[in-house]
């Protein structure tokens, strides 16, 4: 068995298409282009190495620059790390609100809609993804909380439109809290293991799990602790 890589340099990241995504996209265009590369190159190292295992040298270093030259544009790598993921979580959350179905559309295409839009920006920004769902440990309490706000309402636009389907006899009597979390949940764990180079394109992958949280609502989906009905073939084999 291969032995995992303990850590990765600049230099790993450059060259690996794992770490390799359109993270450069989620930065404010406020920033200059010195500050974005630094986000860049950061986001890279923290979803490969982790928050507390990344260096400030390490940042700098994957856009050649001195190891001081992070603090010209951020006081602290916390800072960065806050960045990074109060932009991702902004972009994910205006993303599936700008291309959400129509007030008038069904619950069902409402529902289609947000998964697959979704589960397609988590597959294109996996990266960055990835340090937003796995390294909030390394915010400050302040940011942290922050942070939260954005996920609560990122779960109550979820929640709304699944309520929504419940309520119109379009979905199946379910928690709503639960199902909604399991739907997210698909989405969220992208970042552990998409990569854009593989078999499924982000909408691709949007449609396939757009028909699994359908699956997940539907009055033809089992529910628990019900025996599945036989078909003729197999209740002629049980015995009495």
């Amino acid at each position: 068995m291969a032995r995992r890589q303990a850590r990765f340099t600049a230099q790993d990241l450059a060259d690996d298409p794992r770490w390799q995504d359109h993270s450069s996209d989620l930065w404010n265009k406020t920033l200059g282009d010195v500050p974005r590369a630094l986000l860049t190159s950061a986001v890279r190292c923290f979803a490969a190495n982790g928050f507390h295992a990344t260096t400030t040298r390490d940042i700098c270093e994957g856009v050649n620059l001195t190891a001081g030259a992070l603090y010209v544009h951020f006081p602290s790598k916390e800072l960065v790390l806050f960045e990074i993921i109060r932009a991702g979580h902004q972009r994910v959350l205006a993303y599936i609100r700008d291309l959400a179905a129509p007030a008038s559309a069904s619950s069902a295409d409402q529902l289609r809609t947000i998964i697959s839009r979704y589960t397609e920006w988590h597959a294109r920004h996996h990266v960055a993804a990835r340090v937003c769902q796995y390294e909030l440990a390394g915010l400050t309490p302040q940011h942290y909380d922050e942070v939260l706000e954005i996920r609560h309402e990122t779960n109550r636009v979820f929640r709304r439109v699944v309520a929504r389907g419940v309520a119109d006899g379009s979905f199946k009597q379910i928690d709503v809290k639960r199902v909604t979390r399991a739907m997210l949940s698909l989405s969220i764990d992208l970042g552990r293991w998409y990569r854009l180079e593989g078999s499924d394109s982000p909408e691709q992958l949007g449609e396939f799990y757009a028909d699994l949280a359908l699956a997940m609502v539907s009055h033809d989906a089992p529910v628990r602790g019900a025996v599945p009905a036989l078909d003729g073939d197999a209740a002629a084999r049980v015995r009495p």
